[in-house]
């Protein structure tokens, strides 16, 4: 059995050759690496960016077009800085930031407790992890700062770099980013970048229920940018100062806030498996610590190479942000209910209670590459390689098929061609004619491209090519006919709904 240090190893170098991989096959660049990059900061690639729409077209489509009562907006970054009051961001959006004295390195003195529960978890001292856990949950809801310093001390958590705890007091630390708006100095007014995209759906809730006819309960769902200055960005793509959210508030009549609660805990676990994620590397994860606007709250955690780690939300938020946004704007934010009649009650006007699903999509993109990157152990000839590739669900694979001339020459290009121009109205494919075909092969399985489609010479002389699987390496002959069909039935958006 591997100790807890191979193991740690293990884990940090698989997360160093997905990253690697990442790079050198054109999914996730540092940003500004010409200048030596910015930290936290990426862009996507060319093979990355369409992983990550795809995993946004699927989200959307399941929440919007599966759900007759759920639709979407598209709410502006910059909010009027009221906003910020009313949602609490301004006074109580801050994490526990504390520094080491030797190393002058600073974190998140949570993350740090975190990652010591897990140390314990992973030694079988399940008892201590749980306790630990509970103590800093508690002192963080009191605000008790110099109680989590001293479980920091107690349990001697030191810095990964230096090694020791001489450690600051900790602060708390508030993560929005300011700039400022007008058109001189003197008259510019303090706004932030959004730290979420919820409140930009809260805002918009009347306006959505209005001209949408939008009866209880429905929900309003939103794919958008986030920023947080975060004290400890890390782990790739995992937590960023830059990033994306899939967000979607549900609501619903007060009383009835726990029954949907759990509707949309079973739904949105079931959509993460049907993405391909195997059942047995998720896991749902209570928070002890609750936010300030909830009365429930599940995270639907993830195992990455660095541990189960959370990839969405799934919040009962009560009427906390409408009631705020009503106080602070002046403005009703009522629902008028006709159905409360049809059940023998009177006529109400209330504020609706709200389920939140909140998923990340650079989380989720990690999320999908870390559960694909695949290496195994197949024969070639006298020996045995080590075979890497991305077994990527066909329906969000950045490339759905490759189209290959055997050969550059005696008019297989020119066929292949062909192919590619009748194809690529329906799919995104590409066309490849450079180096050997076992090379070309090899390439697409890097990248998590499902078929290769090989045009050889029976292809001129009765219109079959060769179609090879990616996780199989079976070939199989078929009529040029039956290829939009048979890519179709592998990458149609039915493959995953059907699972729903």
């Amino acid at each position: 059995m591997a100790t807890q240090s191979e193991k740690a190893s293990l884990e940090s170098t698989q997360l160093k050759d997905i990253i690697s991989h990442a790079k050198e096959y054109g999914f996730v660049f540092p940003s500004s690496e010409i200048y030596d990059g910015l930290q936290a900061v990426y862009d996507y690639g060319q093979n990355g960016v369409e992983l990550k729409n795809n995993i946004k077209n699927v989200w959307w489509k399941c929440m919007t077009q599966l759900n007759q009562n759920v639709v979407g907006i598209d709410a502006a970054i910059f909010m009027h800085p009221d906003t910020w009051k009313a949602s609490g961001h301004v006074d109580s959006f801050n994490d526990p930031m504390i520094d080491n004295k030797d190393s002058k390195k600073r974190y998140r003195a949570d993350v740090l407790i975190e990652d010591k529960a897990v140390e314990l978890e992973l030694k079988g001292e399940l008892q201590q992890a749980t306790y630990l856990l509970h103590e800093m949950a508690q002192r963080l809801t009191n605000e008790d700062l110099d109680g989590v310093r001293q479980l920091i001390i107690d349990f001697n958590i030191t810095c990964p770099v230096s090694g020791t705890a001489n450690w600051t007091e900790v602060r708390q630390f508030n993560l929005m980013f300011s700039t400022q708006t007008g058109s001189v100095a003197e008259e510019s007014t303090t706004i932030y970048l959004r730290p979420e995209t919820a409140q930009g759906i809260f805002v918009n809730f009347l306006n959505v229920q209005k001209t949408g006819r939008m009866k209880i309960p429905f929900g309003i769902a939103q794919i958008g940018k986030a920023f947080r200055n975060e004290i400890v960005a890390r782990q790739f793509t995992f937590r960023m100062r830059e990033f994306e959210q899939m967000e979607m508030q549900f609501f619903i009549r007060p009383g009835t806030e726990m029954e949907w609660y759990e509707h949309w805990k079973a739904v949105r676990i079931k959509w993460h498996q049907a993405l391909g994620i195997p059942a047995k590397k998720l896991r749902f994860h209570d928070h002890e610590k609750l936010a300030h606007y909830a009365n429930a709250a599940v995270d639907i955690e993830f195992e990455f190479p660095f541990g189960f780690k959370e990839v969405e939300g799934i919040h009962s938020r009560t009427d906390f942000d409408l009631s705020q946004h009503q106080t602070l704007s002046k403005k009703k934010q009522q629902y008028f209910d006709n159905d409360l009649n049809a059940e023998g009650k009177p006529y109400g006007n209330y504020v609706p209670y709200v389920i939140e699903t909140s998923a990340g999509a650079d989380r989720l993109f990690l999320m999908t590459l870390c559960n694909a990157y695949t290496e195994e152990e197949v024969t070639e000839g006298d020996g045995v390689k080590t075979r890497i590739y991305l077994k990527l669900h066909p329906v969000l694979a950045p490339v759905k098929a490759a189209i290959f001339p055997l050969v550059r020459k005696d008019g297989l290009p020119e066929k292949a061609q062909q192919i590619f121009d009748d194809l690529k109205f329906d799919f995104n494919i590409i066309y490849e004619e450079r180096d050997a075909i076992g090379k070309r092969y090899t390439r697409q399985d890097l990248i998590g491209t499902p078929f290769c489609i090989a045009v050889d010479y029976e292809t001129l002389e009765n219109n079959t090519v060769t179609v090879r699987d990616r996780d199989t390496r079976e070939q199989k002959r078929m009529p040029i006919s039956e290829l939009r069909n048979y890519i179709n039935e592998a990458v149609s958006y039915k493959r995953i709904f059907e699972q729903l």
